[in-house]
């Protein structure tokens, strides 16, 4: 498995996100143990959690209880780096809510520990800014919670330019890493990209493949990567983590999965190489 960097982490190129086995339409638990192990066994160091990824109101923090059990059952587990987040909330009916205030982040962290079974997180990214409350602020009770050790390194997600720099100025320049959307049919991200690369912080893309119900259909509604994927007998999931990856050293994609077939489909994109001409051709989509 090729590899990048988080901070000081050296991680799988390609991390694991959780969300589709614990929201809505998700799989039973024996099929979603597997697909962790089966993203272990092929070399994945990363896997990305939020304490919103659950489906109903009593069961805050389903993916992070998974991922926990699912680490403590296999023999690479101490070897992931868990990044999770903190600062967005689901209700239980199927939307999403904020709290962005220092109390719920500091609040939320902790469970978080309780869930996960660590000492401190290893990465602890402040899920979406909440326009009721100052991002400084809610930087800050992250900054609060790296000083006291709880986390042991600090993100954001959802993030533009500007809260970048702000947020990295909060943090003392320690600042590791920025979650935003990212994909073939959302773009909007890339000035974001831009300077993540220019600070050299890790920018991991969420929903690489267009999300949970649309990453099927890449290939169809984006011909040239069906395309280039043809010419090199894989999966235009691939293609487009290939692509991805060549942007910039500091890309680290967390596409989703719930099948052990999907997860170790796109982790052969980091074998993956595409040429100058055909980068050209996905970049002009």
């Amino acid at each position: 498995m090729h590899t990048r960097r988080i901070g000081d982490v050296e991680v799988s190129a390609i991390g694991l996100g959780g969300m589709p086995m614990s929201i809505e339409g998700r799989p039973d638990e024996a099929r979603s143990l597997a697909t962790i192990h089966a993203a272990l066994d092929a070399g994945v160091t990363l896997i990305d959690t939020a304490d919103a990824y659950h489906r109903d109101a009593h069961e805050v923090g389903h993916n992070e209880t998974l991922i926990a059990k699912a680490l403590a059952s296999h023999d690479r587990g101490k070897d992931v780096l868990v990044a999770t987040k903190g600062g967005h909330l689901r209700p239980g009916d199927g939307s999403w809510t904020l709290d962005g205030s220092p109390r719920h982040l500091k609040e939320a962290c902790e469970a978080s520990l309780r869930r996960l079974g660590v000492e401190a997180i290893g990465l602890y990214q402040f899920h979406r800014p909440d326009p009721k409350v100052p991002y400084a602020e809610s930087v800050g009770a992250v900054r609060d919670l790296l000083d006291e050790g709880k986390i042991r390194m600090a993100g954001i997600s959802n993030a533009d330019p500007d809260q970048i720099r702000q947020a990295n100025d909060i943090l003392g320049g320690r600042l590791v890493s920025v979650q935003n959307q990212f994909s073939p049919a959302f773009r909007s991200s890339e000035p974001e990209l831009d300077l993540c690369d220019e600070l050299g912080i890790a920018f991991l893309p969420w929903s690489p493949l267009g999300g949970i119900s649309r990453a099927g259909e890449l290939g169809p509604t984006h011909a040239p990567f069906a395309r280039i994927a043809e010419a090199h007998g894989v999966s235009p999931q691939q293609v487009c983590l290939a692509w991805m990856l060549a942007k910039s050293p500091v890309v680290v994609p967390i596409p989703g999965a719930s099948r052990p077939e999907t997860i170790r489909d796109s982790l052969a994109a980091t074998d993956l190489e595409l040429g100058a001409e055909e980068l050209a051709r996905l970049d002009a989509v």
